[in-house]
Formats: structure tokens, sequence, C-alpha cells
């Protein structure tokens, strides 16, 4: 009975050294699971094109509500904003009526404000630089005599990325409602 005791005590208690060789060879293979893990999310495909359609949508939304914004006491801040936010055919267009558009504005001494309400991305070709978005925005314009009017409208914007950057290539109203039946 006696025998049996002691065997039972050496083996309740592990020498230090194998302890310590055991906490080892835990943490080791903690470590080399972890970094497997953040190597596969690292060089995962699918959360770098995740990555390009937020930057995407997040750009599309900021460059629809700067072009729906505008207030005729800062125009140059305003229409450099617009110029900013776009590239190819719509950048051209808004820099050759520059001009013309902040005359207009000076007149009717506007301010308008968007807000936006929701985006998605519709479209998203990450390698050929290319996406379409819709954005809803609540545009708000206070006339010169103070009067303030709300319009919630939907917007469809092309986005071109240049210089690492996605700007707005075009923009357009998005259509509302279905046909109706008869």
């Amino acid at each position: 009975m006696r025998r049996a005791v002691r065997l039972l005590d050496v083996g309740r208690f592990l020498p230090l050294p194998a302890l310590a060789l055991a906490l080892t060879l835990v943490a080791g293979g903690f470590a080399a699971w972890a970094g497997q893990d953040w190597y596969r999310a690292a060089h995962d495909e699918q959360a770098a094109y995740a990555a390009q359609r937020d930057a995407a949508l997040s750009a599309g939304e900021q460059a629809v509500q700067n072009l729906n914004t505008l207030d005729h006491r800062e125009l140059k801040r305003g229409l450099d904003l617009w110029e900013s936010s776009t590239t190819g055919e719509l950048h051209d267009q808004l820099a050759s009526g520059r001009d013309e558009f902040a005359a207009q504005m000076k007149e009717a001494k506007t301010v308008s404000t968007a807000r936006v309400l929701s985006g998605a991305v519709t479209e998203l070709d990450d390698r050929a630089g290319r996406a379409r978005v819709l954005v809803a925005l609540r545009v708000t314009v206070e006339a010169a005599d103070g009067a303030k009017s709300d319009k919630d409208s939907r917007m469809l914007g092309e986005l071109t990325r240049t210089g690492g950057r996605w700007k707005l290539s075009a923009l357009g109203q998005a259509p509302v409602g279905g046909t109706s039946t008869g």
C-alpha cells in the first residue's frame, strides 16, 4: 500500500523543466496558429476587394455630397471642391462652366447643403479602377430671403480610380418608382 501511495505522490508534481517545456510548446503552437491566420487574412483577395469597395463607397458618398453642397458666400472654395472630387468629362464640364455657374449663384444668393442618407456600391471592377454607386441624400436649399426647402434624391455616380483615389467621373439622377399597373 505504501508503494502505491508513493507513486501517486511522484506523479502529482511535474518537475520545473517539464512544465517549462510544456508551456513553451503550447505558446509555440499558439504563435504558429495565429501567424498562419494572420498571413491568410493579410493575403485574402476578398478582404482586399472589400477594402476597395468600402473606399469607393466612402469616396462616392463624399463626392456626391460635395457636388450638392454650395454656398454663394464661399463660391471659390465650393467650386474648387467640386473640381477636386471629379475626373474625366464631368471634371471638364464643371471646369469649363465654372464662371457662368458662379455668376448664377452670386445672383441667386442661395446656400445648398447636402447630407448623405445612405449609399451602396452597385458595381465594382477593381482591376479596371471603375465603380458605380447609388447615393440617397437630402439637399436643403436656403434662399436669399431665408426660406428653406428640403429635397430627397437618389443619385447614380460613376467613379474612376485616378492616382490611387476614387473620383466621380459621371453623375446623374436615379430613376424613382416603378411602372403603374393599370
